[in-house]
């Protein structure tokens, strides 16, 4: 095997780890905040090295206060408000449809 081929094979065994993180962090951020806060004690103990304690803060999941300043946006709530309807449609009454301009 030439080393160029060794080369490429790693690149692309890099690129497909940090890709399958991102999905998982996307797909199943529970999961993946226990195994960075597991990484992260193992890695930060008081007899290691300085750069392995400032990986292991980088690793460590932020916490989510259980605020809306804190910026989780899990639960939905800290987003715009639709706005409230005038009335409620009593049953047999059409429904107005409205119609907004596609974004460029």
């Amino acid at each position: 095997m030439s080393t160029g081929l060794l080369a490429q094979y790693v690149v692309i065994g890099v690129v497909l780890l940090v890709s399958v993180l991102v999905v998982l962090r996307k797909l199943a951020p529970k999961p993946t905040a226990r195994w960075l806060a597991a990484a992260a004690l193992r890695l930060d103990r008081t007899d290691a090295p300085a750069w392995k304690r400032a990986l292991a803060h980088r690793l460590q999941p932020k916490q989510t206060t259980g605020n809306c300043s804190d910026g989780c946006d899990t639960c939905g709530a800290c987003g715009p408000k639709p706005p409230a309807a005038a009335h409620p449609p009593t049953p047999g009454e059409p429904i107005p449809l409205n119609f907004r301009p596609r974004g460029k």
